[in-house]
């Protein structure tokens, strides 16, 4: 077998036969390295093993059979709501985010839970030697189940062979950067490592009926390290949310084949491990200060979840005549938008002003029913006059200044009411089509984002 070598770029996998400075696929620079490259053999027993593998024919798809699947519940309510209602017999899982953000930790109480269940459970630990998984498992207590069998090992070749012979129902890698498939000379990490052993690990998930949970690390920019190619290959991408030196973590499904996407799972890091938290909003809402101008509360979905959360905002004046735009947990060019809104149509001279916008509590909102409290928020800052108490501000701001109409307005009022809200500022639109009887919360229609200013600044 001829071995050659080639250049591969480390962010998406595009190969070339020299170096280059500049990826021509994703622009990234510097991102190529050189790994030794092995053609395949057209007859060789790795050949023919593939080859089996697509025996079946093709058949007509109205002669499929489907058979019903029961989902293997985790019993970790908030887990079990982002995946669609439990873990499907033969899916690859992969969970991405930050150093120490609890994907190992999430990973080890859900092996727990399992083997709880009978579930024959097997976690791959590359990263820590057994008697370290140990240690962590009786910090959780999870030491005790039957069916929890760990192993530390790295080289893929063997992993299979352990999940050929223990035949488990679940299998944790931890991690995928870490594996090696000794077919390949590259190092651990490196775009071919990280490509073939996610796609060996896949095929053994479909072909065994085993499901398979993958850690993976994430780069600076907060994407998964390695090729996007892995994302396109595994089931479902589940992303841990949240600074590590907070205390609450946000679970949410970029890609489900099973499930909705919308779906969001809030976690409470203590130290037995994660929690469930079964009122996120009144999490986020417990240290909202009184009398404050530039803090508004709105009502946002996540899935079929709804959310209460705080926008705040702080408006100063400029140094150097530059004006500054800061948005954390918000959309940067969306909260740009907002303020030139505010300008044109209100009157707001903001072009000198420092603007700076927090959502509390670290979540991301990327609804845009926010997008009233926002400029609401920015708003009160500006002219430091506080908001009407115990109100909570929905909906879309289009270009003119108009409101316009939001989804599910029920779940959000009845959600506002439950937590003891008096107000709802909502797109007139929304009103009329309301299908819900509000006997605590008064609930106010808005046209236009001054309409809406005037009722709560002058209140």
């Amino acid at each position: 077998m001829k071995v050659k070598s080639i250049f591969c770029c480390q962010s998406c996998g595009y190969q070339s036969a020299k170096w280059l400075g500049r990826c021509p696929d994703c622009s990234s620079w510097n991102s190529f390295v050189e790994e030794d490259y092995a053609a395949p053999s057209s007859s060789g027993a790795k050949e023919k093993e593939r080859c089996a593998l697509y025996k079946d024919a093709p058949v007509l798809l109205k002669d499929v059979q489907i058979k019903d699947q029961l989902r293997l519940k985790t019993q970790i309510r908030e887990l079990d709501r982002v995946l669609g209602g439990g873990i499907v017999p033969g899916s690859v899982i992969l969970i991405g985010g930050d150093p120490g953000v609890g994907k190992s930790t999430i990973s080890l109480q859900v092996s727990h839970q399992l083997s709880k269940q009978g579930a024959c459970v097997l976690y791959v630990s590359g990263e820590e030697s057994v008697a370290q998984t140990k240690l962590r498992a009786k910090r959780l207590g999870a030491e005790d189940p039957d069916n929890l069998y760990i192993v530390n090992q790295t080289d893929l070749s063997l992993i299979v062979e352990h999940i050929k012979k223990l035949k488990p129902q679940v299998v944790i890698i931890d991690s995928i950067q870490v594996l090696f498939d000794p077919g390949i000379s590259s190092s651990a990490g490196s775009v071919s490592q990280v490509r073939e052993c996610a796609g060996i690990l896949t095929q053994v998930a479909k072909t065994s009926g085993t499901s398979i949970f993958i850690i993976g690390h994430v780069t600076k920019e907060g994407t998964l390290a390695g090729p996007r190619v892995l994302e396109h290959i595994v089931d479902t991408v589940l992303y841990f949310e949240g600074d590590r030196f907070s205390l609450y973590r946000i679970l949410r499904a970029v890609k489900n084949r099973f499930g909705s996407t919308n779906e969001i799972g809030v976690f409470e890091m203590v130290s037995g491990g994660l929690k469930e938290v079964s009122n996120p909003s009144e999490i986020f809402l417990s240290e909202k200060p009184l009398g404050v101008s530039g803090s508004v509360v709105v009502s946002i979905l996540e899935g079929t979840r709804p959310l209460l959360v705080e926008i705040q905002s702080l408006v100063s004046k400029a140094n150097f005549g530059y004006a500054s735009r800061r948005a954390q947990g918000f959309d940067y060019n969306r909260l740009v938008l907002l303020i030139a809104v505010l300008e044109k149509r209100i009157g707001l001279h903001l072009e000198a002003e420092d603007v700076f916008l927090n959502v509390a509590g670290g979540i991301k909102v990327e609804d845009p029913a926010a997008d009233l409290a926002v400029a609401l928020a920015v708003a009160s800052a500006f002219r430091d006059q506080v908001i009407l108490a115990q109100t909570v501000a929905i909906g879309e701001v289009g270009l003119a200044g108009e409101i316009r109409s939001v989804p599910q307005p029920a779940l959000r009022v009845n959600e506002a009411e439950k937590l003891g809200f008096k107000h709802c500022l909502l797109p007139k639109n929304s009103l009329q089509n309301l299908d819900y009887k509000a006997k605590n919360i008064e609930l106010i229609p808005v046209s236009s984002l001054k309409e809406a200013l005037d009722i709560l600044l002058r209140r």
